[in-house]
């Protein structure tokens, strides 16, 4: 990936910090973060906090600074400093007025070893970036293990030493409630909607499940494994136990079977995305009506797609089953379920048939249709296919009767005809020479009696 030209030498730059530092910060940043982000990403975090704590104000200096300190070219800082974006250790800003132009670096407090270990994305990928028994011996030696079973928690309580008053209306100030971002990585979160559907029509609540902090761990572990909704939602099915309670450890598990599952065996680290150049942009930028179907097929999901095709109402509970329940049988990733979608409404007069879709479903499922538009250009494909056979049929019929009304006369009945024919043919010369006794009959009586008129 290039990354050259992204920020030049002269561009300038200050650095702000956020939150406290843990007392253990430097043993999280090489133990815990470098695993994972590669020691220049550590470094110029290091360097950057070391500047924040010598800068005097907010006096803007260049990038040369930067490139003379870590003595790795421009291009390198640029990739360490989206490393540290994408962790959650630095937000980058943009700054422009008449004091500032370039750029502000917002330094994000590590965790501490506890906390880290309790965020599941950043837990999980060190695991897999160490193997179990290094993440163990680690994970063991840095968090400290409470020994309740030997204490006794006497601690005064606020009321046992203090007593309150009624303020009056000089001694009231309004304090202003600190707006707080969340610490770590920033990461989108999935839609839940369709979740807590599926969770309530099984009498499962949905509100006891996707509290805050499973939502956030739900989304992490989608994003880490790359799974799709439907196989998030078996995962969290499998955490449940028996009281409905949600456990982050099976599902975690559940998560890393389904991606073994899914044939992925290529061990999981983390790299910097590549990103597309401006000339590869345009040319897969969607421009014909299909490449936008296909997009708009390929970003949504069935949920949203049932409503946009219901002029913005809400999809009924029994459709949304319905799409569930195939999804969930037949395997089927969200873009192909919604080509199906799709499919099924045009040919159904607008009627989702579930009947319908499971019959497809399956036939699409055996043809290992991943993207919307594989499945677009399958479904053509067995749509030409299917009306070539129904006009090849319409100009067969004739001989398919003929053959059907020769097939079906027995052999007997065929003897019995030739027979009758036969007799017919043995009973004809005696019928003809009947016919001429009469006519000469008829004759001789004829002339016998011109004979007798012609005498008187």
């Amino acid at each position: 990936m290039n990354f050259i030209g992204k920020i030049l030498p002269n561009d300038g730059f200050f650095v702000q910090f956020r939150g406290e530092l843990p007392v253990d910060y430097a043993i999280s940043l090489t133990h815990l973060y470098q695993p994972l982000i590669g020691i220049q990403a550590v470094m110029l975090y290091q360097t950057l906090l070391h500047e924040y704590q010598l800068q005097s104000s907010f006096i803007a200096r260049t990038h040369h600074v930067l490139m003379n300190y870590l003595l790795i070219p421009l291009d390198e800082i640029y990739k360490a400093r989206l490393k540290l974006e994408g962790i959650g250790l630095l937000n980058t800003y943009e700054v422009e007025n008449k004091n500032h132009s370039g750029y502000m670096y917002e330094l994000q407090s590590p965790f501490a070893p506890n906390t880290f270990f309790q965020d599941a994305m950043l837990s999980q990928l060190l695991y897999h970036h160490l193997g179990q028994h290094r993440f163990d011996q680690l994970k063991n030696t840095l968090i400290r293990k409470s020994h309740s079973k030997d204490k006794r928690n006497i601690t005064a309580t606020f009321h046992e030493v203090f007593e309150t008053f009624q303020p009056t209306s000089e001694t009231v100030k309004h304090v202003p409630e600190l707006q707080g971002e969340s610490m770590g990585p920033q990461i989108e979160m999935m839609d839940f909607t369709w979740m807590s559907t599926m969770l309530k029509q099984r009498m499962i609540p949905s509100k006891k499940v996707l509290t805050k902090e499973n939502k956030r761990i739900i989304s992490q572990m989608q994003i880490l494994y790359q799974l799709a909704n439907y196989e998030v939602e078996s995962c969290v099915l499998w955490a449940l136990n028996e009281e409905n309670e949600f456990d982050v450890e099976e599902f975690k598990q559940a998560c890393h079977d389904k991606y073994s599952i899914n044939g992925k065996n290529v061990p999981i680290k983390l790299s910097v995305k590549d990103e597309p150049s401006k000339q590869e942009e345009s040319q897969t930028k969607p421009k014909t009506k299909e490449e936008r179907l296909i997009h708009t097929l390929e970003m949504v999901s069935p949920q949203q797609l049932l409503a946009n095709l219901s002029s913005g109402n809400q999809a009924s509970a029994q459709d949304l089953k319905a799409v569930r329940d195939v999804m969930l049988s037949q395997g089927l990733t969200p873009p192909v379920m919604n080509v199906l979608i799709h499919y099924v409404l045009l040919q159904s007069n607008m009627g989702l048939s579930k009947a319908y879709m499971e019959k497809i479903a399956s036939h699409w499922s055996r043809a290992n249709l991943k993207t919307a538009k594989q499945a677009m250009e399958f479904a053509k494909k067995q749509q030409k296919q299917f009306e070539a056979n129904k006009t090849k049929q319409q100009y067969r019929t004739p001989y398919y009767r003929q053959q059907k009304q020769t097939e079906v006369i027995p052999d007997w009945f065929k003897e019995r005809k030739t027979k009758q024919k036969e007799k017919q043919k043995e009973s004809l010369p005696n019928q003809q020479k009947i016919d001429v006794q009469k006519e000469k009959e008829r004759m001789a009586a004829f002339i016998k009696e011109h004979a007798t008129n012609q005498k008187k």
